[in-house]
């Protein structure tokens, strides 16, 4: 026993001193050097070609006919007069009823190019939310160092900010190696079919491959995970698919003072009780450990030593994750029961009673099991389980964080923005790159956005809005992109 002890407590300092050196070592990356002549840009220009495009109301709907057309046709005739030499030296191709794609000819076109995306329709805006807008939701003023409005973050700055670059590019002469696409949907917002759809069709049918496809996703964060002192750029390269299930109850309807022992209403119930109770597992991917272990190094010695060592102390993470929903939505397949009805009046049995359920599909999962979680976990006869009408999309692959693609994306980051820590991270929302899936194995969702957890709620919420000299830098940012890996 005596001899046991001995093993055990060696091999507990062994532990121990492999946990700290993996510790020790896991240091806080050096903050790289900016490079030169990239300061001496005119931010006000640039601020008003932003709020110039905010003030058209490209609001999505149904309708792309008619009236509701009628602001992103507007909008087009803006991007034509405000970039003259993009649309001189481009070509421009009308898709669907209002989305674009640009095609900027490479000098050598057996190098695969690169496609940057991003769309211009934008969420509407309550008319009870009016009064709380500091500037109006279109106004595109120009105030407090901001510029306000709807599509500031999302996602207007990305395709103003792309022909911004772009346009500064022909300026100075410059001309890509390899050919630069530029694809912006005009219906993101409701689910991409006009525009990234039919765009993405268009690109399969001449055989494009892109070397790899940048659109919205994470941005840059500040203050927003804890214990960690420097801002964050998050790259996404993975994003979590989408599907509702439908849960229908069949009941005999009669009056109420002769029920059964359960109505469809009771048994429906049931049902989301189950699946609420019963959630997907939790898995910690490969874009969010990528992400755990990229800032670990920035973190203080206690999280670092957790984070440096998730060969051992995975769960203990997993738990912690778990017990908050904005950081258990990135490591579960998430359940929202999100829409219930049933009945029509209070004295009368229902013959019929509808749930909703929305799932945000982990990758390693799929549409098919989801499907068959919620009707294994049920486990009812009486409730009729299918897809819930609407579109619906399995999660992405996952990008190769060692492609040339990837490193070149990396390292423009951290020369730009020396004081971020950039690492990898998963998209627990949609976005318009899921069409573009097959296209590249390198699809990458980031904008250099600056955002702190207040900012975070602008988005699709009130008093959008980006600074000036953020703004400014988005454009910095593309314009590098595009020198970096057009060659």
């Amino acid at each position: 026993m005596k001899e046991l002890s001995l093993l055990i407590g060696l091999l507990v300092l062994v532990l121990v001193g492999v946990m700290l050196i993996k510790t020790i070592l896991n240091r806080p990356p050096r903050a790289a050097a900016a490079p030169p002549g990239i300061e001496n840009f005119d931010e006000a220009p640039l601020a008003e070609h932003l709020a110039g495009a905010v003030r058209f109301r490209t609001v999505s709907t149904r309708d792309t006919t008619g009236a509701g057309i009628k602001e992103f046709l507007a909008l087009h005739r803006y991007l034509d007069e405000t970039f003259p030499l993009v649309h001189s030296t481009l070509t421009c191709e009308e898709i669907g009823a209002a989305g674009r794609l640009y095609c900027w000819q490479g000098k050598n076109p057996s190098l695969p190019p690169i496609l940057l995306l991003a769309h211009f329709d934008v969420v509407p805006v309550a008319d009870e939310q009016l009064d709380r807008w500091e500037h109006k939701p279109f106004s595109g003023d120009i105030a407090q160092g901001f510029i306000w409005g709807r599509g500031t973050m999302d996602d207007k700055q990305a395709m103003v900010g792309i022909m911004d670059a772009v346009e500064m590019l022909i300026g100075e002469r410059f001309q890509p190696e390899r050919t630069v696409y530029l694809a912006f949907g005009h219906d993101e917002e409701i689910g991409g079919k006009e525009g990234a759809v039919r765009i993405a069709a268009l690109l399969r049918e001449r055989n494009i491959r892109p070397e790899y496809i940048l659109d919205e996703g994470l941005l840059i964060t500040e203050g927003v995970i804890s214990h960690l002192a420097r801002p964050v750029a998050l790259i996404g390269i993975a994003e979590k698919g989408y599907v509702s299930c439908e849960l229908t109850v069949r009941g005999t309807p009669g009056h109420s003072s002769m029920p059964p022992p359960h109505t469809a209403v009771g048994v429906l119930a049931q049902a989301v009780v189950k699946l609420e109770d019963n959630q997907f597992p939790v898995q910690l991917t490969k874009p969010q450990r990528t992400m755990l272990e990229g800032i670990a190094p920035a973190m203080p010695f206690g999280m670092r030593l957790v984070l440096s060592n998730l060969w051992l102390t995975k769960g203990v993470v997993e738990r912690i994750l778990a017990a908050s929903p904005k950081t258990n939505a990135a490591i579960r397949t998430t359940t929202a029961v999100t829409m219930i009805e049933g009945g029509i009046k209070e004295n009368v049995l229902p013959s019929k009673a509808k749930a909703v359920v929305n799932f945000r599909i982990l990758p390693g999962e799929s549409v098919a099991s989801v499907l068959k979680h919620v009707r294994e976990t049920i486990a009812d006869p009486t409730v009729n389980v299918s897809f819930a009408p609407g579109w619906q999309s399995e999660p992405s692959a996952v990008s190769d964080i060692d492609a040339r693609s990837f490193r070149i994306l990396k390292d423009t980051v951290e020369r730009l923005f020396p004081d971020v820590i950039v690492t990898p991270g998963l998209v627990i929302a949609t976005t318009d790159s899921r069409h573009y899936e097959g296209l590249s194995n390198n699809i990458y969702r980031f904008s250099p956005i600056r955002a702190r957890a207040e900012d975070l709620e602008r988005v699709h919420g009130e008093n959008e809005r980006i600074s000036v000299h953020n703004y400014a830098e988005i454009v910095r940012f593309y314009r590098e992109l595009i020198r970096n890996t057009a060659h």
